[in-house]
């Protein structure tokens, strides 16, 4: 049996991160396990610290305004990742602009809440809610030295309703979050060569 080890990233709520744990941590596809190797936040006072002990699991906290730079704190981190044998790097709600240091020296995805190339940084969901578009989304991509610019691996629009608010656009777009994820490293990982 083959086992392929993942780490996760996360800044927040942990919504994501929960749903990887419950989809794929220590679950079998195509004779592939696969396994949470480390669980890293940035923030020591995000809420999905707390789920993830929910789950037997520690997160390892590596708090980035302890750092000089950015540079600083990617260091510790692609250290950390290295260590635990993840050979690929999830970023579920991790609310940090990677150095190419970082983006060198990992292979990362990422979870994006519009239909990339529109929309991207910080305020995709409420511009894409603004815009004139008559589909909302989510993205996953690889991560590279451009801000949300890696290559897509996967994508899932929905149409907008008139009666739409806000956050009903948004709870729409965590769904999809949720689903989209899970099997995009499920298939990342379990695809035959």
């Amino acid at each position: 049996m083959v086992i392929k080890k993942i780490a996760v990233l996360f800044s927040g709520t942990g919504s994501n991160m929960e749903k990887i744990v419950k989809e794929v941590h220590k679950k079998t596809f195509n004779g592939t396990t696969l396994e949470i190797a480390v669980l890293i936040c940035n923030n020591p006072n995000a809420k999905g610290i707390e789920k993830a002990k929910k789950y037997g699991l520690e997160t390892t906290i590596i708090d980035h305004t302890r750092f000089e730079s950015r540079e600083d704190f990617d260091l510790v981190l692609v250290d950390t990742i290295k260590q635990s044998g993840a050979e690929l790097t999830v970023l579920a709600g991790f609310m940090r602009i990677l150095t190419p240091y970082f983006t060198k020296n990992i292979k990362a995805i990422n979870l994006h809440p519009s239909l990339l190339p529109l929309f991207k940084g910080a305020h995709a969901i409420e511009e894409s809610f603004a815009s004139d578009m008559k589909v909302g989304g989510v993205t996953v991509h690889y991560v590279n030295e451009e801000l949300d610019g890696g290559n897509i691996i996967a994508q899932k629009a929905f149409e907008k309703t008139d009666n739409m608010t806000l956050e009903s656009f948004e709870e729409t777009i965590h769904s999809i979050e949720h689903t989209l994820l899970p099997q995009t490293i499920i298939k990342i990982l379990t695809q035959k060569e």
